[in-house]
């Protein structure tokens, strides 16, 4: 993981950095992120181009190119490290990408993270709010 930003009341966001960390992140949080995350950065993957056409150097940039065009998957941490949210942000956090926020289980954080949720928007300089990031509204 690496660190993003940090949140009021001894929390920080963290970024997902490989796969082993969103399926971990699936398992403590009962949701489905490790799907989006693989199928996320499948996409990337097609998407790259080597810049040469020797075989041995065409896969050189290509994890750079799959972090920087996958969309952003973060975990928001206490100060435990426990998972307390999830959110999948646009790539390099700009732009008008799909943004998906879910707590434990698929269930609502902005009760109880919204705080953190709009210090993470602040951050990235994005509108995080319910109506649109939350996919689950009842």
């Amino acid at each position: 993981m690496e660190y993003v930003c940090d949140a009021p009341n001894d929390r920080t966001w963290f970024r997902l950095v490989s796969e082993a960390e969103a399926v971990s992140e699936s398992d403590e949080m009962r949701h489905a992120v490790e799907k989006h995350y693989r199928r996320e950065r499948e996409k990337a993957a097609e998407t790259f181009r080597p810049l040469t056409s020797v075989y041995i150097e065409q896969e050189i940039g290509k994890e750079a190119h799959i972090q920087r065009a996958m969309p952003l998957f973060v975990t928001l941490r206490d100060q435990d490290g426990r998972a307390l949210a999830t959110a999948m942000l646009p790539p390099r956090g700009r732009g008008n990408g799909p943004v998906i926020i879910v707590g434990p289980g698929n269930a609502d954080p902005y009760p109880e993270h919204g705080d953190a949720i709009r210090a993470l928007g602040e951050h990235f300089g994005l509108t995080l709010d319910r109506a649109t990031c939350y996919p689950y509204r009842r």
